[in-house]
């Protein structure tokens, strides 16, 4: 027979574990509780801070409009329009800069002007980009290794699988650790450049200011009024001129710069190289494309946001792409 005061102790210690389950119970949910608020505030500001880039956006539309209507005929660094600015908003803040796109290597145009009947012949942008790439003077980046890389790059592009000399196509890329297939079309981004053979990123971040992707566009077009003097390799590639001579057209050209592509081509550096009439192409005052380079902030959250825009012959601005930096 139980003594009473055994059944109370053996109460007790149910009591006293259920109370400590319990206890156990409760702090769990407040701890996952205390998370769902915090993921949930961090979803917040994430959107505000995207929202943020949105506005930034559509505001850097106008802003190319305006510009467009007003001087059309001509683009310099010399308009607002280059200028980094930075905004302060409730909770944060967002910095823009407007970039154009036609003041970089095109990637996407290496193969302009190809002969569909000999898809191994080089293009003269296949002889611009190797020669630019020389012009950077990196170390690791000799003769050889610009060869592969625009031959590469060229294979990469095309849409056939015949390999050019110093090139690569499916079978050098099925043989890697990690294999994956040559697109055997137009590049999507920038970042893509990595994935083509030769390319090492020992200096790829050197390069990545001279080029760019303009998304469906084959055409080399550089408007030599916003070319800077980090670009001074780029001009080098395309025209032929020694860097000093490159540095020195940069840095003495009229404040409001050239008035049409003619102007830059009588500078006596240039005029002396007689040009073919593909190469004179390349060259104009104006353009057609532009990136923006977003960076907001709301609370803790952090994003990053890149817009191509393209303006047509009506002056219409449109978005072409987004590249998302992502969230830090």
């Amino acid at each position: 027979m139980n003594r009473p005061g055994r059944q109370k102790g053996v109460a007790l210690m149910i009591v006293l574990m259920i109370v400590a389950l319990v206890s156990v119970l409760a702090t769990e949910m407040g701890s996952r509780l205390q998370l769902q608020v915090q993921r949930t505030m961090n979803i917040t500001d994430s959107n505000q801070a995207y929202w943020y880039a949105m506005g930034a956006e559509a505001f850097a539309r106008k802003s190319i409009t305006t510009l467009m209507e007003e001087t059309k005929e001509k683009i310099t660094l010399n308009q607002p329009w280059s200028q980094e600015f930075t905004y302060p908003l409730d909770g944060g803040g967002l910095k823009a800069r407007l970039e154009d796109m036609q003041s970089c290597f095109n990637l996407n145009a290496l193969l302009e002007g190809a002969d569909p009947n000999n898809p191994r012949q080089q293009t003269l942008a296949m002889e611009a980009f190797q020669n630019m790439l020389l012009a950077t003077e990196i170390d690791a980046l000799d003769n050889y290794t610009a060869e592969t890389v625009r031959d590469s790059l060229a294979d990469w592009l095309d849409e056939d699988d015949i390999m050019r000399p110093y090139g690569a196509e499916d079978s050098t890329y099925e043989g890697l650790e990690n294999p994956y297939l040559a697109a055997n079309g137009l590049l999507s981004a920038q970042s893509e450049l990595r994935l083509i053979n030769g390319v090492s990123a020992d200096w790829l971040n050197a390069i990545l200011p001279l080029v760019c992707v303009i998304p469906d566009n084959q055409s080399l077009r550089i408007n030599v009024n916003t070319l800077t003097e980090e670009r001074v390799p780029l001009l080098v590639g395309l025209t032929g001129i020694s860097q000093p001579q490159a540095e020195n057209l940069i840095s003495s050209r009229p404040q409001e710069g050239w008035d049409d592509p003619q102007d830059f081509l009588s500078q006596p550096a240039v005029q002396a190289l007689n040009l073919p009439q593909d190469k004179l192409q390349w060259f104009t005052v104006t353009t057609e494309y532009f990136m923006l380079h977003t960076k907001t902030r709301y609370n803790k959250a952090n994003f990053t946001m890149s817009s191509i825009f393209h303006v047509d012959g009506d002056n219409n601005v449109s978005v072409m792409r987004r590249e998302y930096g992502g969230v830090d």
